[in-house]
């Protein structure tokens, strides 16, 4: 399908947000879009692997739901754990009094979005790739569209430009939109969570019983493990990559800033020895160590990655290209990644994101319907709404993340003040030991996590 011309709504970026914006325009009944991508495919890697509650809801109310279950895990237990000790475990069974969801989904992203590329395909909608936009202004003919200029020369005009092009967003930049962290929190880029590792691999055991989902705090760092579905294995063998017979697990770790810059893709002895150091003692490698007979070694690294924990939010996720909400520009809409980044703790990044892009699918129909009754100033109305609503709740994500990682990623300090000679980390492990045995916190750690309380 060739490029046309001119649309009602470009959505610019095709990850699971941008999928989901479209995705959502169909079921409200906007057909008039187009859909454009940098790259020449789609996410190749598993990055986001958990759907929690609240989204899936959402995806159910545009009919993608039941298919994205399908290739994941239902998970309904994890630990926070020391690395020889459970010190509590979020009661997310809990949830069946609120949701059909009660189960937090692990499903790499690469799974989410060919599930969601399909169902796109479905209603004969094709991706254009790759088209990199260059150029942002307004169409001299009429000021409330926009021309968007691509790398190779073409020219789109749009009513609507919709940003999901991650969080170095083009669209964002061009609309002047600014993008910062609004909750700076003195000394929490020194926390022992600053830098941390991903990595999905597969270990040289069948005895899978130890290797539940689990969060490991230790002094100095956090390590976390969990399973991830054969559906990852299978996309390996469909995408022509290597054929992994054993089950795949994500690992992830902070790595202390003294111990300097985390290679770019982190080798298999890097890991180990961050699991030996870190991860729960029946995961390390040193037989003298490991309680079980035999020790615990990765085997192969599928794929692995680095990144930095920091949050920035868009100063709006609605504007008017050339002077904010009250002028005629064509409008500028941000939701994912563009519109907000914070640490990856409880899960929330990709949730969060689709979240706005399907709410923004209902949203921008009332919008197109209503400038055909009412003055544009009375219309826009639905979308400062939107951005308001989606604004409060990306920083009430910011928020929660940010206070997960103060607990989890809290500097060692050998004791914890000059009345109280007991080290941090024996304190915190006592704390969560005993919050994690009442059933209210348990309930109210999974409701946190689920979403559902923040739609």
């Amino acid at each position: 399908m060739s490029l046309p011309d001119r649309t009602t709504v470009l959505i610019v970026g095709a990850g699971p947000a941008g999928l989901a914006t479209a995705l959502s325009l169909l079921h409200h009944g906007v057909q008039d879009f187009i859909i454009v991508d940098a790259v020449s495919q789609g996410q190749n890697s598993s990055r986001a692997v958990v759907i929690h509650a609240a989204t899936l809801e959402a995806l159910d109310a545009i009919g993608c739901g039941d298919d994205i279950v399908s290739q994941g895990t239902k998970s309904t237990a994890f630990n926070v754990r020391t690395r020889s000790t459970t010190l509590l475990s979020p009661h997310v069974e809990s949830l069946k009094s609120y949701t059909r969801h009660a189960y937090v989904l692990v499903i790499p992203q690469n799974i989410t979005e060919r599930a969601l590329e399909r169902k796109l395909a479905s209603f004969g909608v094709t991706i254009h790739r790759p088209l990199k936009v260059v150029g942002l202004r307004r169409n001299a003919s009429n000021p409330q569209f926009s021309d968007v200029t691509f790398e190779d020369g073409r020219v789109i005009t749009t009513k609507y430009v919709i940003g999901a092009d991650g969080a170095r967003s083009v669209v964002r930049t061009m609309a002047g939109i600014g993008f910062s962290d609004p909750t700076i929190v003195k000394g929490e880029a020194d926390n022992n969570l600053a830098q941390m590792v991903l990595a999905d691999v597969t270990f040289d055991t069948t005895d899978a019983d130890e290797l539940t989902s689990s969060i490991t705090l230790s002094p100095d760092s956090l390590f976390l493990c969990f399973p991830l579905p054969s559906t990852l294995n299978e996309s390996l063998v469909a995408e022509g990559k290597v054929s992994v017979s054993e089950r795949i697990y994500r690992i992830g770790c902070g790595v202390p800033l003294e111990d300097g810059e985390i290679p770019h893709s982190p080798p298999k002895e890097y890991l180990q020895a961050l699991v030996n150091r870190f991860g729960p003692y029946h995961l390390v490698s040193d037989p003298t160590v490991n309680p079980n007979s035999k020790p615990t070694c990765i085997k192969d690294i599928v794929w692995s990655s680095r990144f930095r924990n920091h949050a920035s939010i868009a100063d709006t996720t609605f504007a008017r290209l050339g002077g904010g909400e009250s002028e005629e520009g064509g409008a500028i809409l941000l939701v994912g990644d563009a519109a907000h980044i914070h640490s990856p703790a409880g899960g929330q990044g990709m949730n969060l994101g689709l979240r706005d892009a399907i709410f923004l699918g209902e949203a921008l129909t009332k919008h197109i319907r209503t400038t055909e009754k009412e003055p544009l100033p009375e219309a826009d109305a639905i979308l400062r709404e939107f951005a308001t609503v989606r604004h409060a709740r990306a920083m009430e994500v910011i928020k929660l993340t940010k206070g997960i990682l103060s607990i989890t990623g809290m500097k060692h300090r050998d004791r914890m003040s000059w009345w109280c000679p007991i080290d941090s980390a024996t304190v915190r492990a006592w704390m969560l030991w005993v919050l994690g045995s009442i059933p209210f916190i348990q309930r109210k750690m999974a409701w946190e996590l689920s979403g559902l309380g923040r739609r």
